[in-house]
């Protein structure tokens, strides 16, 4: 058996040993930080409290400018009428405030420079300005000039706001001493960064090589693995080969015996069909026979009356022709059962093929139907023959069937277009109710046509039916000449 690998070792499990010293190293730096933060902040705080202070605190009518500024916002609300002596009040009470730091300017080293000194009353453009001729700082020296916002009536009453543009530290001694302390502390820092930055791409590379050695020494165990494995697939798989080879040829013999027991099966059932189609056919002829027997025995005494009746004295002409006529449809009714016993008698895989002229089949459809049709059908049965004889070679009992069935086809579809003018009259309501009738009336009385025609196209003979009916729509069309397809 193959050894077990020896386990992974992960990126924790040597970040583990530097846990420790990575978290004395960060909370080492955030101190750093704040502490230098708070070094370079401290002298722009100190300014502000400084301002803030000088005005909150200076009176020089007895009332100090947070005061004033209160009670101006209670004039505007109280007494309008007020307010003018009240600004002016304001006005004065900054000027005694700013005029002081222009007149000893840079005499004193925490002595402000006002440049600007506002307050505003929201909302609306009241407020309340004093701008100082003094010119602002050059650009390179614009950090020094810093403002200081805040609501003298309290951090949410926001009716009086004071704004103080100015310069405090004002000689250059100290003020380069704190830029000087400035840049040390960003000095600070960015070694402090840098250090920090290095201390982690060290223990980033060292990671990373380990993690590299590891992950070769699993790639080596993970070689040895899969060489052994396709090892042990290509031995399954030639298990299987030999196991399927085996399968193959049972199920080969399996399907040859199968295929005798299915010829032998096939060869028996051929001759027990033969054997019934035979006694089938021999039944169909026996009783074709006796049908054919019966029916011309029940024929020979309606033969025998009108034989008599045609010898007897007295009858007219008219009723001399009637009844030869209903003799003709007699022998003619005799010879359609003779072959239609004839056709049921044959084998229905053969088809009895004779010499037969189109125009008569057509003629004696027509002469057979053209009575019925027209008076139970509704039905005008037109024909359109050749000229000349369209002799073809076919099964006269099999094309008088056919013939027969595209006549009755037209019968229905001219029903079914009976039916649709009905429908249509009847639910017609855009006319009045006697065009309503007149048109049902029209609907009832229509009358469908189907006509045959027959000609010779080269050495084809074309038969051709048409009728007046519904039609038929794109399914039936391509299943029309379909084996037992119907509607």
């Amino acid at each position: 058996m193959t050894p077990a690998p020896p386990p992974r070792r992960s990126v924790w499990a040597y970040a583990e040993g530097l846990t420790p010293v990575a978290i004395v190293w960060l909370a080492l730096v955030g101190w750093l930080a704040a502490l230098l933060h708070g070094r370079a902040d401290w002298s722009e705080q100190a300014d502000k409290a400084t301002v803030r202070e000088w005005i909150d605190e200076a009176r020089n009518f007895r009332k100090t400018l947070p005061e004033l500024a209160r009670e101006y916002a209670q004039l505007r609300e109280d007494d309008p009428a007020g307010l003018p002596e009240k600004r002016a009040e304001i006005e004065e009470h900054i000027r005694g405030l700013v005029e002081p730091t222009r007149a000893y300017l840079n005499q004193l080293p925490s002595f402000p420079i006002i440049y600007r000194l506002e307050v505003e009353f929201p909302p609306g453009p009241d407020r309340i300005v004093w701008e100082s001729p003094l010119p602002r700082p050059r650009q390179q020296d614009q950090t020094r000039t810093r403002r200081l916002e805040y609501r003298p009536l309290g951090d949410d009453d926001p009716r009086a706001v004071i704004r103080c543009e100015y310069q405090l530290h004002a000689f250059n001694k100290l003020q380069r001493r704190e830029e000087e302390r400035r840049q040390t502390s960003l000095v600070a820092v960015g070694v402090l960064l840098t250090a920090t930055v290095l201390a982690v791409l060290f223990g980033y590379r060292f990671l990373r090589r380990e993690r590299e050695r590891e992950l070769q020494r699993l790639a080596a165990v993970a070689d040895v693995e899969h060489r052994e494995r396709e090892l042990l697939e290509i031995r399954l798989r030639q298990q299987e080969g030999e196991r399927t080879r085996d399968e193959l040829d049972r199920r080969l013999l399996h399907q040859q015996l199968e295929a005798a027991n299915l010829e032998k099966r096939a060869n028996e059932a051929e001759k027990e069909s033969l054997e019934v189609k035979s006694q089938l056919y021999a039944s169909i002829g026996i009783m074709a026979g006796s049908y054919a027997h019966n029916i011309k025995n029940l024929l020979v005494r309606p033969n025998d009356l009108l034989a008599r009746c045609l010898e007897a004295d007295g009858m007219t002409r008219d009723q001399a022709g009637m009844l030869h006529e209903v003799r003709t449809t007699l022998g003619t009714v005799t010879e359609r059962l003779q072959q239609i016993l004839r056709t049921v008698r044959r084998d229905p895989g053969k088809s009895e093929v004779t010499r037969v002229d189109l125009n008569r089949l057509v003629r004696d459809t027509a002469g057979t139907w053209a009575g019925m049709s027209l008076e139970k059908w509704k039905l005008r049965i037109a024909i359109d023959v050749a000229a000349e004889p369209l002799w073809v070679r076919g099964d006269l009992s099999h094309l008088q069937q056919a013939v027969e069935n595209l006549v009755f086809n037209a019968r229905d579809a001219t029903f079914e277009m009976r039916n649709r003018l009905v429908d249509a009259a009847r639910t017609d309501r855009s006319v009045d109710p006697a065009a309503r009738r007149q048109r049902l009336i029209e609907a009832y009385g229509w009358k469908g046509e189907v006509s045959l025609l027959t000609r010779r196209e080269g050495s084809a003979a074309v038969l051709e039916v048409r009728d007046n009916g519904v039609g038929m729509t794109e399914e039936v069309r391509r299943n029309c000449l379909r084996t037992h397809y119907s509607t």
